[in-house]
């Protein structure tokens, strides 16, 4: 199969990586093309436009920034649902929303086409890895036929139903990060403030109970200062806003992630951290 893929930043790079790793020729697409000459130069293939990825792939992989983004993909004037045809399997891999994946499903169904919604946890270490957890929404035969190609990207590749259900699985999974991420900056400014040895806090909470990824991925950058974005606080603020407008709409209350919410909020527009890590988070407790 020749895959296509749409979306070149930290994750959708290294995931290139693993498939022409895999020996998969892949035709690649990004708004910025400079941001796509790493993996062109490792030997994926440019195209101009999404229509275009379309026309000469098999199957397309795309993971965008945020939903609008998505939509101008598979629905623009030189989208996705242009070029694709009965033979092409399209697979969104963008944390969106739910709604927006099962638009694409019934355009796709419309059209003949298959349809996945496949977002990814992981980070930037799972991505370069291959070891992301991929979760899938969408047809059981739709996902037999593609299953191959996702494990070459991740080592948890579960479908959980329907169009769409792979989305609620990843907020499912970015509530319970917004959790660990509040606490392990909370628990690094406890100890600050009461003089602690910071990194041996740090490896003795990791070694019990308190264990977590956030902790065990994120707490050693921040002890040395490095912000970059594994990933980036203005998507996860996306995706928590994604999460509690579904939350909404089920009649149910994630006092929680709303606090969570609320700190990545004034991360992102009062602090202006945006392009920084969800560790960032620290930033915003200095004095």
């Amino acid at each position: 199969m020749i895959i296509g893929f749409i979306g070149t930043g930290v994750m959708g790079s290294s995931m290139i990586n693993n498939l022409l790793k895999a020996g998969y020729e892949v035709n690649v697409f990004n708004r910025t093309k400079a941001h796509a000459q790493s993996v062109i130069d490792n030997g994926a293939k440019w195209l101009d436009t999404p229509e275009q990825i379309a026309q000469s792939s098999d199957v397309v992989i795309t993971i965008a920034g945020f939903p609008d983004d998505v939509k101008e993909i598979y629905f623009g004037d030189n989208g996705l649902f242009k070029g694709a045809d009965s033979d092409t399997i399209l697979i969104d891999s963008t944390t969106s929303t739910p709604k927006l994946d099962e638009e694409i499903f019934d355009e796709g169904q419309k059209k003949g086409i298959e349809t996945l919604d496949a977002p990814v946890s992981g980070g930037d270490v799972g991505a370069k890895k291959g070891t992301l957890t991929i979760m899938v929404g969408g047809n059981q035969e739709t996902f037999d036929k593609v299953k191959p190609i996702l494990d070459t990207m991740g080592s948890q590749v579960k479908l959980f139903g329907g169009s769409g259900k792979g989305q609620h699985t990843k907020m499912a999974n970015q509530i319970m990060i917004a959790g660990t991420m509040t606490g392990m900056v909370e628990m690094y400014e406890y100890g600050k403030a009461a003089g602690l040895d910071l990194g041996s806090m740090m490896d003795t909470v990791s070694s019990g109970s308190a264990d977590n990824w956030s902790l065990d991925n994120y707490g050693p950058r921040v002890l040395q200062g490095d912000f970059k974005p594994g990933f980036s606080a203005k998507h996860f603020l996306k995706d928590l806003r994604i999460a509690l407008q579904g939350a909404e709409e089920m009649h149910i209350d994630l006092p929680a992630t709303k606090l969570a919410k609320q700190l990545y909020d004034k991360m992102v527009n009062d602090y202006q951290l945006g392009d920084d890590g969800t560790q960032g988070l620290v930033k915003i407790y200095e004095k």
